[in-house]
């Protein structure tokens, strides 16, 4: 349940030592701890305020004694300071709350909070020294069942004190909680205690085993695969939707369709690999025809002219250009391999595109998605949209060191924009609650969740999208409105939207004309509108 975020407090000076800080009140904590501990009012002998006193001093004085004693090599307070000398102090030191940090010599706590001893970090090791390796007779699945913290472990392993190690120092670089370090121990002890040389673990063996125990199999892999003792054998799932798509196609045709998306997916020789979404719009978009061609055809090399041009006839808009495309793509591939002699889809145009004018948002819709947005990760994900017409990707993919808070700069996709007082505002409240929430995340993007804060990797797309899911105004809908309000403001010049925001030539042109169309239609209405009102009777 989301609840509502306060309106962060802006810093501000102690009321008694002058110390900068958030504070909760008038005076600093320290200085509440000083009037507890010395109550009542008068005038200091050091400062000549009236507050708060220690043997007449008020605890700025102390403070300015402590420093000006520890400038001079430890030596008493009042052989350095204006205590007890009976003079004002000309200047005093300032610093910021809560700053003080602990002296060299002080003892380190060695409890937690419940009074139990702390566990020493575990000592740094290596991977254990192989003499010899018991070679397998036969490959079996191993039983993880069978151990437990309790039953079955070997806290003497070598392998597994190594793995505590690696995990210990995974876990400070990436600022994992506590929970998920108890967790990854748990996994260890059950997975290693019985590890030797030569031995590997299956995904598909632990999964299970450590799902039973609801503790996360992710970061125990992560162990286990820079140990170089995992064996990833899970099925990935393009794999999977591979095999339904190509499921009811003739056997020749799966074939080649097959192998032309494996290319696509995984690349070849002198074909680049493709994304992933690629492969699916590809496949998706022609898997209608290769289901009609299935029951008259054996093999792509019959397809002719006419049946693509037949199936093109059917489709209109973007559904037409998408199937063209996707069918230029398979039979390219077919005929670069020698499994077809001749290309039905060459020489046929996919056409302009028939785009409407782009219509700008409503300033209701602009309203909901705005108080949709409570926290402080979707506002600013919606001002970046808003206000910067950065795309959702953009906007996952932006890292710590983009943002020049003091230059009051942006960077954004690669190129620099100038950081207004809106998205300053929510970007500094995001940050502080970003430091809060996960002060030991060493993930540099400047959007994280509670997954990835113990990671490395930007955020989901759909977490990225969530805020403003079922609203009007989406992430994509408030980036193309800012474009639009842009060359509507400015003038619908293609130059000024390419240089403000990176665009395409044509997709530039494109909102200049949607722009003008919009000027020209607004402006004829208020000509018909002003002749109305001039053909109306006076008086």
């Amino acid at each position: 349940m989301t609840g509502r975020v306060s309106h962060p407090k802006p810093p501000t000076s102690c009321a008694g030592c002058f110390a900068w800080g958030v504070l909760s009140g008038r005076f600093c904590s320290a200085c509440h701890v000083f009037r507890h501990d010395h109550p009542g009012e008068a005038g200091c002998i050091g400062c000549g305020r009236v507050l708060a006193v220690k043997d007449g001093c008020c605890r700025l004085c102390w403070r300015q004694a402590s420093a000006e004693s520890d400038a001079a090599g430890g030596l008493p307070r009042g052989a350095v300071s204006i205590l007890g000398a009976g003079r004002r102090l000309a200047h005093h030191q300032l610093f910021f709350d809560r700053m003080k940090l602990r002296r060299a010599e002080s003892p380190v706590r060695t409890h937690d909070r419940r009074g139990r001893p702390r566990k020493p970090p575990p000592a740094p090791t290596v991977r254990p020294a192989c003499l010899y390796t018991q070679l397998r007779l036969f490959d079996a699945r191993r039983d993880f069942t069978c151990v437990t913290e309790c039953v079955g472990a070997e806290p003497a392993n070598p392998w597994l004190a190594w793995a505590h190690y690696l995990a210990f120092r995974r876990g400070e670089a990436r600022g994992w909680t506590r929970r998920v370090r108890f967790g990854v121990q748990r996994g260890l002890v059950i997975l290693l205690s019985q590890h030797a040389e030569g031995d590997t673990i299956a995904y598909s063996e632990m999964f299970p085993v450590l799902r039973a125990l609801d503790i996360g199999a992710e970061r125990v892999a992560e162990v286990l695969e820079e140990m170089g003792v995992l064996v990833d054998d899970r099925r990935p799932s393009f794999e999977d939707w591979l095999e339904r798509k190509l499921d009811g196609l003739a056997p020749g045709i799966s074939r080649e369709v097959e192998a032309w998306q494996r290319v696509l997916h995984d690349g070849g020789p002198r074909t680049r690999a493709r994304d992933r979404s690629t492969c699916w719009n590809y496949l998706n978009s022609i898997r209608p025809a290769l289901v009609v061609w299935s029951g008259r055809y054996h093999h792509l090399r019959e397809v002719t002219r006419d049946d693509v041009l037949a199936v093109l006839t059917t489709l209109q808009g973007p559904r037409r250009s998408n199937t063209l495309v996707g069918l230029r793509s398979l039979f390219a591939s077919c005929k670069k391999n020698g499994t077809v002699f001749r290309n039905p889809t060459s020489r046929i145009k996919v056409g302009e595109r028939d785009r409407g004018v782009i219509q700008p948002l409503r300033p209701a819709d602009v309203a909901d998605a705005v108080a949709t947005a409570t926290s402080p990760a979707a506002r600013l994900v919606v001002a970046l949209a808003a206000v910067h017409a950065a795309r959702p990707g953009a906007i996952r993919a932006l890292q710590l060191d983009d943002t020049d808070i003091g230059n009051r700069r942006l960077v954004i996709a690669g190129r620099i924009r100038p950081l207004d007082d809106l998205t300053r505002q929510l970007l500094l409240s995001w940050l502080d609650h970003r430091a809060h929430r996960w002060p030991n995340t060493a993930n540099p993007h400047l959007l994280i969740n509670q997954q990835t804060a113990m990671e490395t990797g930007p955020v989901s797309s759909f977490w990225a999208k969530k805020a403003l899911r079922g609203q009007m105004a989406t992430l994509e809908r408030l980036r193309v409105d800012r474009q639009l309000e842009e060359a509507l403001t400015h003038g619908p010049d293609p130059l000024h939207l390419a240089s403000v925001f990176g665009l395409d030539q044509k997709t530039a042109i494109r909102y200049a004309a949607s722009a003008r169309q919009l000027l020209d239609t607004a402006a004829e209405q208020h000509d018909a509108s002003t002749a109305h009102g001039s053909d109306e009777p006076k008086g």
